[in-house]
């Protein structure tokens, strides 16, 4: 996985510490006296953040698990704030059924080996599963020459020709003046045209609306892969694409 630096992983840390202070406050506002109906005297209270303080020290394994838990939740709730703009292909950025019952959504670089090394993953996924639909979407994040791929892409996506410029760029090598070139001329776009389109607003809109929702569902790096409520940021096997799949599947 390509790391995605503008991201600091003390993110989650922080809420890992928040999920613990929690965990040890509802441990203080479970002690309510259920005859009464008031809560328990500040010794008692003491007490009670005690024996909490103490369980969260004996066993520590449950410290990556409140740590998860808030970044699940924190995660379910950003995903829901930017669904359209997760979920919604720019042009034909997409590939597999547009009716699929699960869309899975990539968050790519051009200039990521790991990302060029996904695409033959994500061809024998839409081979093998007749029912699943798989959105691109530009995160460049990496270098000047990653965004000026990106803008080109998304004009390719505009006309229709997002799959052809796609393969053709990885297909090229590492990106430059010349592979991004030869990109256009085997997506079959007129260059005059693509000058003038790459100037739109609506194409830097694109990215930097891409860039605004990583950083907020923490994206660590790319790939990064959107599911349901859930992302992961990592270069995933066909197996552990298919189990996120199902895993989402049935919970529809």
């Amino acid at each position: 996985m390509t790391q995605f630096n503008m991201i600091s992983g003390n993110r989650w840390l922080l809420l890992g510490v928040a999920a613990i202070s929690a965990v040890i406050g509802a441990g203080a506002v479970a002690g309510v006296n259920h005859l009464s109906g008031s809560t328990l005297a500040t010794p008692q209270r003491a007490a009670m953040e005690r024996v909490v303080h103490d369980y969260v020290l004996a066993h520590p394994e449950i410290i990556p698990e409140a740590m998860g838990l808030m970044r699940d939740r924190e995660t379910g709730r950003g995903i829901a704030a930017n669904r359209d703009a997760i979920l919604t292909p720019f042009g034909n950025a997409w590939v597999g059924n547009p009716n699929g019952d699960v869309t899975l959504v990539e968050y790519f670089d051009y200039n990521c080996g790991y990302c060029r090394s996904s695409l033959p993953t994500i061809t024998k996924l839409v081979a093998s599963d007749p029912n699943v639909r798989i959105i691109f979407r530009e995160l460049p994040i990496l270098s000047a020459e990653s965004r000026s791929a990106a803008r080109l892409s998304l004009v390719a996506a505009e006309r229709g020709r997002f799959k052809q410029f796609h393969e053709a760029l990885y297909a090229g090598g590492p990106i430059s003046d010349t592979s991004m070139a030869r990109a256009m001329q085997a997506a079959g776009l007129d260059p005059q045209m693509v000058q003038q389109a790459v100037n739109n607003p609506r194409i830097d809109a694109e990215i930097d609306s891409n860039l605004r929702v990583a950083q907020q569902l923490g994206m660590t790096g790319t790939p990064s892969w959107v599911i349901g409520d859930h992302v992961v940021s990592a270069a995933l096997p066909i197996e552990e694409l298919q189990r996120l799949i199902a895993k989402q599947r049935a919970k529809s």
